[in-house]
């Protein structure tokens, strides 16, 4: 059955899109099936839809979980640090700093990963809900627009480091401090491929 019925013409090729997770790509006289999850790139999603998907989540009852960070680097630290965010609520929203913001808050020569490939492989993780791209340096201003039920911080914070403490409890949210896992960080992995790949010869 085809859910959107919509049809892409590439040159001598068709793709057909069924449901929300399948391509079915014609060549010739041949059908190809194609294996593309949809669903993870829906999770993508601007601020403005983002505030659309929060209104539904609360007036079905549902709490909503925000993070915020880089994300350079996709480790196993970070993984268990969203796992344990997506438990505290129903759905869970990380915001990713944007290319610029990174640059500002880490140096020129990051990030080692762009925001669009940052958000498309923290989207494949399950418990992941949506992603969203934001430019400034903290999380303060999504925050005062989303209001979220619980914020979430990781790694070494404490509540007297967490610059949008305040804007948190003004906004009725609750300030949940994850730990973080011990000795995975981006930094320290860059640290490592230094160490063992930098003098070697190219």
């Amino acid at each position: 059955m085809i859910a959107h019925n919509i049809k892409i013409l590439l040159n001598i090729q068709e793709l057909i899109v069924f449901d929300d997770a399948l391509y079915i790509l014609y060549i010739g006289d041949s059908f190809v099936k194609i294996e593309s999850d949809l669903k993870m790139l829906n999770k993508i999603k601007t601020r403005e839809e983002l505030k659309q998907i929060i209104q539904q989540a609360r007036s079905e009852g549902k709490k909503v979980v925000t993070t915020n960070g880089c994300f350079d680097v996709l480790h196993v630290g970070h993984l268990r640090y969203l796992q344990s965010a997506k438990q505290l609520g129903d759905i869970l929203i990380v915001a990713i700093n944007s290319d610029d913001s990174v640059r500002a808050i880490k140096g020129e020569k990051r990030p080692l990963v762009p925001e669009d490939e940052r958000a498309e492989l923290l989207a494949g993780l399950e418990c992941v809900d949506y992603v969203m791209i934001f430019p400034e340096l903290t999380p303060i201003s999504f925050l005062i627009e989303l209001r979220p039920n619980i914020h979430v911080k990781g790694g070494d914070y404490t509540p007297d480091r967490v610059i949008e403490r305040e804007t948190v409890e003004s906004i009725g949210a609750e300030l949940h401090l994850l730990p973080g896992a011990e000795g995975k960080s981006t930094t320290n992995l860059i640290e490592i491929i230094i160490e063992r790949y930098g003098k070697l010869k190219r």
